[in-house]
């Protein structure tokens, strides 16, 4: 059996951790620029607001139903997300993290609903989210399995069985099945496949016709036959991206320069956590898609390095050739990034005969670099081209502290 762990609420249930004058209030977090709801409890759902909706447009509703606001604050979140893992392994030998608030479980030892209870309050207990957890043969159904402990049950875990199948898929959407998509869920639909349990009476070669061989293991899945393992090896990245939203829209080149200098280099710093080397880079810039009078401009541009490099002065220096090349200063832009590909690993780099880097003195300076970055704070040693005053960085007005990642912000007790 396979369970399957998700975080209820999770940014939501991070903020509430230790804030718990808004627990049972609602709350909703905002995206990159505090734009759009990117999270909300149960409270905030029961106000009708929606996923992905702009906060400007829902302005009235938040302040009628005094609604508490946050701005994302991805230091707490994946810390208490690390902490959430651990806490699982500590009870399962074998955990596949498989996003930020969710993992799956083998329980191929044995499973039951009192030891998926134990779990759930210990990570309560020892973190504050709530989780709730779903078993079931396969991870398609595990997924199955959790939607029914978070929707229909007091609980939290639902074990599935297969004399319960049959029944649980018939009152499942088919656009509720795990990888089917939105755009897929329509084609279904048009096909007269409204629910999973339509989807597993489909004909097998027509759903591989008119799909893929994906949409096949999936059906094998609902059945109980198991198609995807465990992923235990955390699998290294191909591309690795950094972009972020202005603060303020802006046409100052060095601004937009020290931008993207900083993703660069923390693509940089993201590389040499992996070990990796990349082959190439692209950098690009947006407008504001959404002003229609202004001049849009979306350039993107892809350069090579004759030697794969993680390196961050290399990787930064050619991030603002990029970035000379395409900018324009006729245009107000709104975002940029900077994305490195055709990964390698970095015990794999093919040499270049005209190399003309001392790579082993490099490699023990950017380690040196990360190390003093680590113990110190973010960014204490960086390059110049990412500048200090931040002028481009995001707007968060709705903060939280950092209770767990910064000294400054740990909680103090009076007694």
């Amino acid at each position: 059996m396979i369970g399957l762990a998700d975080c209820n609420n999770f940014y939501a249930s991070c903020e509430r951790v230790f804030n718990p004058k808004i627990k049972g209030k609602p709350v909703v977090v905002l995206s990159n620029n505090d734009g759009c709801v990117i999270a909300r409890s149960n409270e905030a759902k029961a106000l009708n607001i929606k996923m992905g909706e702009p906060a400007f447009k829902i302005k009235p509703i938040l302040q009628k139903h005094k609604v508490h606001i946050f701005s994302t604050n991805f230091a707490l979140y994946g810390d208490l997300s690390e902490r959430v893992m651990n806490t699982l392994k500590s009870e399962i030998n074998k955990v596949e993290v498989y996003s930020i608030d969710e993992a799956f479980l083998d329980f191929s030892d044995f499973s039951s609903f009192d030891r998926a209870m134990s779990i759930r309050k210990k990570v309560k207990q020892w973190t504050g989210i709530p989780i709730s957890i779903g078993i079931a043969p396969t991870k398609t159904l595990a997924k199955v399995a959790n939607h029914i402990a978070k929707k229909s049950t007091k609980e939290g875990v639902f074990v599935l069985r297969e004399r319960d199948i049959t029944r649980s898929l018939q009152h499942l959407a088919v656009e509720d099945i795990w990888g089917v998509g939105r755009r897929n869920a329509f084609k279904l639909k048009q096909y007269g496949v409204y629910t999973a349990l339509d989807f597993t009476n489909v004909n097998i070669e027509w759903l591989r016709r008119k799909f893929s061989i994906n949409a096949v293991r999936l059906q094998k899945e609902l059945k109980g036959e198991r198609c995807y393992e465990l992923e235990l090896k955390k699998t290294k990245k191909k591309n690795i991206c950094t972009s972020r939203s202005f603060g303020k829209e802006t046409n100052n080149y060095n601004i937009i320069k020290q931008a993207v200098s900083n993703f660069a280099n923390t693509c940089a710093v993201k590389l040499r956590n992996e070990r990796s080397c990349c082959y190439k880079i692209s950098v690009f810039l947006m407008t504001n898609r959404h002003k229609a009078s202004a001049v849009q401009h979306f350039p993107y541009i892809t350069l090579n390095f004759n030697t794969p490099t993680s390196d961050s002065f290399e990787i930064v220096s050619k991030a603002n050739i990029a970035l000379q090349t395409i900018y324009n200063n006729a245009c107000i832009y709104k975002k940029a990034g900077v994305i490195v590909q055709s990964i390698v690993s970095e015990n794999e780099v093919q040499a270049s005969l005209f190399d003309t880097i001392d790579r082993k003195k490099r490699n023990r300076l950017m380690c040196s670099i990360d190390k003093i970055n680590m113990l110190m704070g973010r960014d204490k040693i960086r390059l110049a081209a990412q500048g200090f005053d931040r002028k481009w960085k995001l707007k968060q007005e709705k903060l939280s502290p950092c209770y767990t990642t910064r000294f400054s912000d740990i909680l103090s007790v009076n007694i």
